[in-house]
């Protein structure tokens, strides 16, 4: 966790440092090869915030003590709540909250908080969307390996989207890598085939490209069973307003909070009853402010 670089809204402390030390911290997590095995094994510094690692076959004895013991490392949770989803999931699953209360990197995605603290507060939070943070470590290029990031899409059509935008920017996305989600019901989900997909590929990054709400739930259970200490992305929509696959979202509309009208403008009748719902978010964060609010029975 950030410690100090977060600042804690209904109970969840979100990240409001760099978005470079965030990434890095993300990528801080390197393959290496046992000696002599062939085996993939990891290494990572507890450093706070740490560049990407990279150790050759053979340098494990002049490793310096910064590292950890290899192979112990606990995948990472990263988050990144959206308006709707704090405004109603927060206070009605139990198992999306603990997400939020215990993952290890949250985002400020959600511009309508953002703004609503402002006025409420007077203290400017600094906003890291998901589209954002997305573009970003989609940039570097260690994720470009064969194998280094384990998909989860939605759907077929916008697996076939989403592969064909990634292959323009150089990842070469096998059916290997992606895992098609069914439909998870409410409440805490197993998926015992997913989580065997993902220990057979070891992926340094595990991508959730499924819906906000879902997605959350479905990565605390993946950080609870995996032994692979990949980092778990719950980014949802992001992949799709770059492929295409949803309203395209240009960086500069996300800059100034404007996604959730281009979303609106694409598909009024899917979206609007989403961000009329959202306004509950006014009287959730003004009534509990730093506070976790009651679940909802």
């Amino acid at each position: 966790m950030f410690q100090r670089h977060t600042t804690r809204l209904l109970g969840i402390d979100f990240f409001t440092g760099p978005l470079g030390d965030a990434v890095d911290r993300v990528m801080g997590k390197a393959a290496t090869r046992e000696v002599g095995t062939g085996v993939d094994r990891w290494v990572h510094t507890p450093v706070e915030f740490s560049a990407s690692v990279s150790v050759a076959t053979g340098a494990l004895g002049l490793l310096s003590p910064v590292f950890a013991a290899v192979g112990d490392a606990p995948p990472l949770l990263v988050v990144a709540p959206s308006g709707p989803g704090l405004a109603g999931d927060l206070v009605r699953s139990v198992a999306y909250r603990e997400a939020l209360t215990t993952a290890d990197l949250v985002l400020t995605d959600s511009g309508f908080m953002v703004l609503l603290w402002r006025v409420f507060s007077g203290v400017s939070l600094p906003r890291t969307s998901g589209l954002r943070f997305m573009s970003t470590i989609l940039g570097r290029p260690e994720l470009k390996e064969p194998g280094a990031v384990f998909w989860v899409m939605p759907s077929v059509e916008e697996d076939q989207k989403n592969r064909a935008w990634l292959a323009t920017q150089g990842f070469l996305v096998t059916g290997a890598d992606v895992y098609i989600a069914p439909q998870y019901p409410p409440g805490g989900i197993a998926d015992a085939e997913l989580v065997g997909r993902i220990e057979a590929r070891r992926p340094r990054v595990v991508m959730l490209a499924i819906g906000g709400g879902t997605q959350e739930r479905l990565g605390l259970m993946l950080r609870a069973q995996l032994s692979t200490p990949a980092s778990i992305l719950c980014l949802g929509a992001a992949i799709a307003f770059l492929s295409g696959g949803q309203a395209k979202i240009p960086l500069w509309a996300d800059r100034l909070v404007l996604g959730w009208l281009l979303r609106l403008w694409s598909s009024p009748r899917k979206f609007w009853r989403r961000y009329w719902e959202a306004l509950d978010l006014v009287v959730l964060l003004w009534l509990h402010r730093e506070w976790l609010p009651p679940l909802r029975r």
